[in-house]
């Protein structure tokens, strides 16, 4: 999480430098429609550098994820990057506008302007007569783009809506990119400010291109067949068996990946709740009915079903050498913990992990069914992991204290943590009012794609 913040003020201050570079006479402006003039390049300048970082993000490149933390957090990042770009670019709107309605409404004097000498320079000719079209069009884009990332912010907008409206976003991209080229100030493009700003804007140009191909991850991808379906009413969760005879790589327990049944919904990620077997190449979801596509999966998945598998994502992967480890799942986030449990029976005689480390899953839930829970219990005890399943209603809510009454070694573990993203939050300010070091010891797996 530090190297996720880290990293969207990095973007921020650089790009603000290197505005200060290119512009070092910004502090020296003696009248109001100067500074406007500075402000509005400067603006613009975040706006469309954040949502070119942003576009980027979006291929799910592997280059950053372990430096983020996963694609769970590159994600965030993306969203961070998405509403600032938002934000910032309402801020450029208002100061390319505002003062023209000021001047309309008698409260600003327009400056007087003298003839402008010619321009000698062939590209900045070019760009200048292109000013006016690059103005009209970027303030469509402007407002397209608005309603565009408000509606992917809005939780309740089904997701195979948002799977068709957030691709436009990258139409409008490469009309705010025309409006850019031609608006940054000409003088900018000589100096570093211009060479960072034009990398950024052909990789999101690319970036673009790839997404309205409908090519994200393409490379990636490979075939599997549905063998297995077994649905445990409890609990409202599916589970689903899929062999992938080709091409898949291999996962480590708690990287997810990316599955496509219905090519109209789009590509939705899942836990992967199995270890690998090269020799029996086959990949497990467990999928909760929580919204509208998962809950139709039941009755529009069947046996011998094709999809389409993108991966696998993800550093939720349980690499350290504490002497313990405190394992918390809520809900449907127990997922990453069972695909590591079989994991840990299966190597038993050849452990990849420190040798004397013990373990403590807590799995709280709402819900229950007699059956998984009974799979869970073996799978524990298969991996010799000590198991605490709470159920709400009859032990009432786990919380930080009951975990550290339950570990007494827990100030020497490292917690894993998945489920519902305020109880992670919760836990992970009790656990940290209590001296824990949470920056470095406390994962927790951001399982929100939007």
């Amino acid at each position: 999480m530090r190297n996720l913040k880290r990293s969207f003020w990095a973007i921020l201050a650089i790009l603000v430098v290197l505005w200060l570079i290119a512009e070092p006479s910004v502090f020296q402006s003696a009248t109001f429609f100067a500074l406007r003039g500075a402000m509005v390049q400067l603006s613009g300048i975040l706006a469309i550098g954040c949502m070119s970082v942003a576009m980027i993000l979006a291929l799910r490149p592997r280059w950053p994820e372990s430096w983020l933390g996963g694609l769970d957090k590159m994600y965030r990042l993306h969203k961070w990057l998405g509403i600032t770009a938002l934000v910032v670019a309402v801020v450029h709107w208002l100061w390319a506008n505002g003062p023209k309605w000021a001047v309309g409404w008698g409260l600003l004097e327009r400056p007087t302007r003298g003839a402008r000498p010619p321009i000698e320079n062939p590209i900045a000719a070019f760009f200048a007569d292109l000013r006016g079209s690059a103005e009209s069009l970027g303030e469509w884009a402007f407002y397209a783009a608005v309603v565009l990332i408000v509606l992917a912010l809005i939780q309740y907008f089904p997701y195979r809506l948002f799977y068709k409206t957030h691709r436009l976003l990258a139409l409008a991209y490469l009309v705010l990119v025309f409006h850019a080229v031609v608006l940054i100030r000409f003088s900018y493009w000589t100096s570093p400010l211009g060479w960072v700003m034009a990398v950024l804007l052909a990789s999101g140009t690319w970036a673009s291109v790839v997404v309205l191909l409908r090519r994200v991850g393409a490379s990636r991808q490979v075939k599997g067949r549905i063998v297995l379906l077994q649905y445990y009413p409890g609990v409202r969760a599916l589970e689903s068996k899929i062999e992938v005879p080709h091409g898949w790589p291999g996962h480590k327990p708690g990287q997810f990946a990316f599955a496509t049944s219905d090519a109209s919904e789009g590509a939705h990620p899942y836990t992967i709740a199995s270890n690998w077997h090269a020799e029996n190449p086959g990949i497990t979801f467990i999928t909760k009915e929580l919204g509208d596509h998962t809950s139709r999966l039941r009755k529009t998945l069947r046996a011998g079903q094709e999809v389409t598998l993108e991966g696998p994502y993800g550093c939720f992967t349980f690499d350290d050498d504490c002497p313990h480890q405190i394992w918390i799942g809520g809900g449907i986030g127990i997922t990453p913990f069972v695909a590591r449990m079989k994991h840990m029976a299966m190597q038993k005689e050849a452990p990849d992990w420190p040798e004397a480390q013990m373990v403590d899953l807590f799995h709280s839930t709402a819900d229950v069914d007699e059956e998984a829970l009974g799979k869970l219990a073996a799978d524990a005890r298969s991996a010799d992991v000590r198991l605490h399943v709470l159920i709400d209603a009859r032990d009432g809510h786990l919380t930080g204290e009951r975990v550290r009454r339950a570990v007494p070694q827990w100030r020497e573990a490292s917690i894993w943590f998945c489920g519902p993203a305020g109880f992670g939050e919760a836990l992970k300010r009790d656990f940290a009012a209590h001296d824990f070091p949470v920056k470095w010891r406390f994962h927790q797996e951001f399982f929100a794609m939007r």
